[in-house]
């Protein structure tokens, strides 16, 4: 029996996974919808003003209940570690699918994210907006408009492995796999954890502290706000900023790992 479950909730897990007791299926979605909550509020840093947010919370809803479905009580995983792999997995997927954002700004995103890497390998240090807007011929405005535009489209490409019934989703949830196919790919996954680390700590001061703030400390869209003095909007930027960049790095570890 998994240890990791809470001894009072056991019972209830026991009768849903044998029985599938309507009674316990609504205790445990009670019990595990302020995890649902919580994942929306974090999504909703990087969501574009036209997503509305009862479809994000629909789709949040989706994973819980495919995690309640599929999770085995048996393994010792704690069931908060699996529900948020499918929840955020139901969410990335639902809005992959919905083709949200136009084809003009998923390339504008392509050539920002190409330019992050030509520039920073060049120089071996983060690049400025000023120095990526000059190589791409734009205008500082014009960069930081398609930024802001494509925020989620960030997110979803650093996350973009899909996922299984028993391991996590994206490039950022990696973790050590016993059952690794291959040696080669247990050193390209090492590669693009330490690519990942060396590019967070290589991040410009205030991009760094919004990714700690938001995936360390896990506090909101609002309170980083307030922690650093600044509009909400312009903390969305900056996080969308740091994807870009971490992206970047990963596209570009993996680039070399094919050649």
């Amino acid at each position: 029996m998994n240890s990791k479950l809470l001894a009072h909730e056991k019972s209830y897990w026991e009768s849903w996974q044998q029985d599938r007791d309507p009674v316990a299926g609504d205790y445990l979605v009670h019990r595990y919808l302020p995890l649902v909550d919580f994942l929306i509020e974090r999504f909703m840093i990087s969501l574009p003003k036209s997503v509305d947010k009862n479809d994000i919370r629909s789709l949040a809803y989706e994973g819980l209940l495919d995690a309640l479905d599929k999770f085995n009580i048996q393994r010792d995983l704690k069931f908060e570690t699996y529900a948020t792999w499918r929840i955020k997995g139901a969410i990335i997927d639902g809005l992959r699918h919905s083709d949200w954002l136009p084809r003009s700004v998923r390339d504008k995103v392509k050539k920002i994210e190409k330019a992050y890497v030509v520039l920073e390998q060049q120089n071996n240090a983060s690049v400025t907006d000023e120095e990526v807007s000059a190589y791409l011929g734009i205008t500082k405005a014009e960069l930081n408009k398609t930024v802001s535009d494509a925020a989620l489209s960030a997110m979803i490409s650093i996350d973009e492995n899909s996922h299984d019934d028993n391991e996590p989703a994206g490039k950022y949830h990696m973790i050590e796999d016993t059952k690794a196919a291959s040696p080669e790919k247990h050193l390209t996954e090492q590669a693009m954890k330490a690519a990942l680390a060396q590019a967070i700590k290589g991040l410009p001061e205030k991009e760094k502290l919004v990714v700690s703030l938001c995936y360390y400390e896990e506090l909101k869209l609002t309170e980083i706000a307030e922690v650093l003095s600044v509009s909400v909007s312009r903390v969305s930027q900056l996080h969308s900023k740091a994807m870009l960049r971490l992206n970047a790095s990963l596209q570009a570890v993996n680039e070399h790992s094919i050649s």
